[in-house]
């Protein structure tokens, strides 16, 4: 499977019974599985998506948003869990908005998962752990 870094974005081949092992980028030697968000900005949003080999969870919040601030911790604890089976990452509607516009974010915070590099699924709000855990599993991605 093909991994972006998280840092550098550089791609890297990774074979799935692997993904356990704690790959790190080839070039920059960033763990590619960090069991934390990825912060993603306008311009690592497309390649990150594109080149994730997971699905990847994008939460999009604002600072100012006080059920984002109250689903931070939660969205973390999650991430950790599940690093081999999903990727996780945030976007800063307000240090980034187009990249909320062009996916027609309506109420924050808002979760969208990708896979295969397009959309497959969504929902707003906030949510505990364990409503997470069973959201994810009802789109085919189940805790390892």
């Amino acid at each position: 499977m093909e991994l972006a870094c998280p840092h550098c974005l550089a791609i890297n081949r990774v074979p799935d019974d692997r993904l356990s092992n704690g790959p790190k980028c080839g070039q920059c030697g960033t763990p590619l599985l960090p069991g934390k968000p990825v912060d993603l900005t306008a311009d690592s949003f497309d390649r990150f998506i594109a080149r994730a080999g997971l699905p990847v969870l994008v939460d999009f919040w604002a600072g100012w948003c006080g059920p984002c601030k109250m689903m931070a911790p939660v969205f973390e604890q999650v991430a950790a869990e599940m690093a081999t089976r999903v990727r996780f990452a945030k976007v800063d509607t307000e240090a980034h908005p187009q990249v909320s516009m062009r996916h027609h974010i309506k109420g924050i915070p808002s979760l969208i998962l990708f896979k295969n590099g397009t959309e497959a699924a969504r929902t707003s709000g906030a949510m505990e752990a364990h409503a997470l855990k069973r959201w994810l599993a009802s789109q085919g991605i189940q805790q390892a």
